[in-house]
């Protein structure tokens, strides 16, 4: 956030907030391709949610479109650094002000405010027309991967992140737990865009842990589009009765072709 660059101008701090937005990109999605595309794909390969891998012309237009998203976060940032400095938001800079146990509380509630906002905004995207244009650009990744993490129109984009200017207003907010939000939202958008299950077998049926997406959930979405809209938590989904009817099925069945393969390992 151009927050952190106290000492430099709007432009310079506008220019070092993009870079910092797409070096975390290219950071978070470049080591989770690597990893999982690459380094371990025979390993993993049961795990992957769709079998068949995207083409390197998908996986390039990811990246491309990308590069317009960190621009408008980028933006996003020196607008809440503006309203900071002109004294018009409830951020604050010392942390002894409000303690750090009002930084874990705010860093939960900014999460939830913004799971709650991104599950409406997300479904409206598909059922309105003139939204869904807008949408198409990241839906283009139908068997996505990491890189797809950031691919939006830049009007999704900025719809992605319009609701931070507003919470900054009323809500205390350290810069560190703006980061901390950004550094959960961009490795949770990771994850659902990763192409392969990492969570284990009970995940979904765990008492706590089921209220939580997993990877299969949004990769379904990109698969069959009108279901699972959830982006951390599938708590929205299951109450609206938006959650893809197979989901748990074919969760199951990619756990069941690990097992399978690790049985084989153990054989040998």
């Amino acid at each position: 956030m151009p927050v952190l660059f106290e000492n430099f101008g709007i432009l310079p701090a506008y220019l070092l907030s993009v870079l910092s937005v797409f070096l975390r990109y290219a950071l978070f999605a470049g080591i989770a391709f690597i990893l999982f595309y690459q380094l371990w794909y025979s390993d993993f390969q049961p795990r992957k949610i769709q079998q068949r891998l995207p083409s390197l012309k998908k996986i390039k237009n990811e990246i491309i479109h990308s590069l317009p998203t960190a621009f408008v976060f980028a933006l996003m940032g020196v607008l809440i650094h503006i309203l900071r400095k002109q004294g018009f938001t409830a951020m604050y800079m010392d942390i002894s002000a409000y303690g750090w146990g009002w930084m874990l509380i705010s860093l939960v509630l900014l999460i939830v405010i913004h799971d709650t906002y991104f599950y409406w905004m997300h479904r409206w995207m598909h059922e309105f027309g003139w939204l869904q244009w807008v949408h198409a650009i990241h839906h283009r990744s139908h068997n996505p991967t990491p890189w797809a993490a950031l691919a939006f129109h830049p009007l999704e984009a900025l719809l992605e992140i319009a609701i931070i200017p507003v919470v900054v207003f009323f809500m205390p907010l350290h810069p560190l737990t703006l980061f901390l939000f950004a550094s959960w939202s961009l490795t949770w958008n990771v994850i659902g865009h990763l192409g392969f299950e990492i969570f284990p077998a009970r995940f979904i049926r765990h008492p706590f842990f089921k209220y939580f997406n997993t990877s299969t959930h949004h990769n379904m979405h990109h698969k069959f589009s009108a279901c699972n809209y959830g982006l951390y938590f599938n708590v929205w989904d299951h109450w609206m009765g938006t959650n893809h009817p197979r989901y748990h099925e074919v969760y199951d069945t990619i756990q069941q072709r690990a097992a399978t393969q690790n049985l084989k390992k153990a054989k040998i």
